[in-house]
């Protein structure tokens, strides 16, 4: 199939439920992501700051870049010009070097607080606790170019439908809590990104917003 029949069939999966479509772009080169923006989609997922610069000044304006790896500090300034999500915050540190760079360039960021929930400890992320002790933190309370909207966690690489739904109802719990302590008032903190091509459609049975999907789209990669 056609990497649009692949966007096509999903978003009609995704239909009448609470999740979009985040393609994951990452190492794919521009013409693919050309063809991916003329079926429709408009959320981009990349892993690498540099690779996410050097496409974006390539495709439409209105294309909404997530970047969905780790982001070193020192990167943050190449994505504060475009970039619309940052998915994988976690660090105060983090969101403080996002808030700099996105007052310098008049804007605000949105970012999503990524959790560890999968059972591999390569896998990186925040606790609970972690989580909630930036929250209360006064620095962050003075944070004003970036704007947290949920939560973000990448699942053990597993086929155990049991286990990855428990991790996916682990992450829903931890939006859930933080919403109604931290963010009740606020209606733009509603993200749960969870689910890649292989257990999107469990994720989104457990309440997935944002689903991040590349190899069922553009197949795998050699």
């Amino acid at each position: 199939m056609s990497i649009a029949d692949n966007i096509h069939r999903i978003d009609a999966e995704l239909a009448g439920t609470a999740a979009r479509l985040c393609v994951v772009t990452k190492t794919h080169p521009v013409e693919k992501l050309q063809e991916a923006y003329d079926a429709g989609a408009r959320c981009f997922g990349e892993n690498r700051p540099q690779e996410m610069a050097a496409k974006q000044p390539q495709l439409p304006a209105d294309v909404e870049w997530h970047l969905i790896g780790q982001l070193q500090t020192n990167k943050v300034k190449l994505l504060a010009p475009f970039v619309h999500t940052i998915q994988s915050i976690d660090s105060l540190k983090l969101l403080r070097e996002i808030d700099k760079h996105a007052a310098a360039n008049s804007r605000t960021i949105s970012g999503l607080l990524q959790f560890h929930i999968a059972q591999e400890e390569t896998k990186s992320g925040l606790t609970l606790p972690e989580a909630e002790e930036l929250l209360k933190s006064e620095e962050y309370k003075q944070l004003r170019h970036v704007r947290l909207t949920g939560v973000m966690g990448v699942a053990t690489f597993t086929s155990d439908e049991a286990r990855l739904r428990q991790e996916f109802r682990e992450l829903r719990g931890y939006f859930e809590r933080l919403k109604a302590a931290y963010f009740a008032s606020e209606p733009a903190f509603r993200e749960i990104s969870m689910g890649m091509s292989g257990d999107y459609r469990l994720a989104v049975e457990e309440g997935s917003t944002l689903v991040r999907v590349g190899s069922a789209i553009f197949g795998s990669r050699g």
